[in-house]
């Protein structure tokens, strides 16, 4: 498999190189946004890793720019920015799991897996999900409930989607964390909460019956009952 690095430290951008291709990884690199981003669009990769801030062009645009092209290409972003509000704003331009740096190698790598193996799997998943009168379009990246589109983050879909996959479960907020962030929980950091809030305002507040409830120390369920 290919592996697209846009990295614009050169020590960073060698390291990872040297490492995937250890690993016996196929690798591309790219310095800056512009050229990282026509590389993603242009070339058949695999994955792209891509880092925050890059000459030219930063992370989250050509984050986004991608995902407009290529939905289904998974984006691993390297930041030195750790906070809540730069996670989200990452997740929310499309990018598919955040490692911040510095970063162990092995963690890199099973970042790397996980995201392999859930794209490589997806052709094998159904076209959509229902529950209740809420259908999720797996296709267009779409919920539909009431008749009405819903038009959703690439994070908030597949909270959504890992909520309606296990649909009469109570999650906790560490499943959450592994599953759709493939993160271990921080209890420091209220990612999970701002997630589920925000996707209650658009697939609850107008409609009944509500579908996210929350279950008091043990975390959310996701049913209509």
């Amino acid at each position: 498999m290919k592996i697209l690095i846009i990295e614009d430290e050169p020590r960073v951008a060698s390291f990872i190189k040297a490492g995937l291709e250890e690993e016996g990884y196929d690798t591309a690199v790219a310095y800056d946004g512009p050229s990282g981003e026509k590389a993603a669009l242009e070339e058949s990769a695999d994955l792209v890793i891509l880092d925050l801030i890059l000459p030219g062009r930063n992370g989250i645009d050509v984050c986004r720019a991608v995902k407009e092209k290529k939905p289904g290409l998974p984006v691993l972003m390297l930041t030195a920015l750790s906070t809540t509000v730069d996670k989200v704003k990452g997740f929310d331009a499309g990018a598919d799991d955040y490692l911040v740096k510095p970063f162990d190698f092995p963690e890199l790598l099973a970042r790397i897996r996980v995201l392999l193996k859930r794209y490589n799997t997806a052709s094998r998943q159904p076209d959509s999900l229902r529950v209740a009168d809420l259908e999720l379009d797996l296709l267009r990246k779409v919920a539909i409930r009431g008749g009405r589109v819903i038009e959703l983050t690439a994070k908030e879909f597949a909270l959504l989607e890992y909520f309606m996959r296990n649909s009469g479960r109570v999650l906790s907020r560490i499943d959450i964390s592994e599953k759709v962030w493939d993160i271990t929980y921080d209890t420091g950091t209220n990612i999970v909460e701002v997630y589920v809030n925000i996707l209650r305002k658009k697939i609850d507040r107008d409609f009944e019956p509500k579908l996210i409830h929350t279950r008091i120390g043990l975390g959310y369920i996701f049913t209509d009952a």
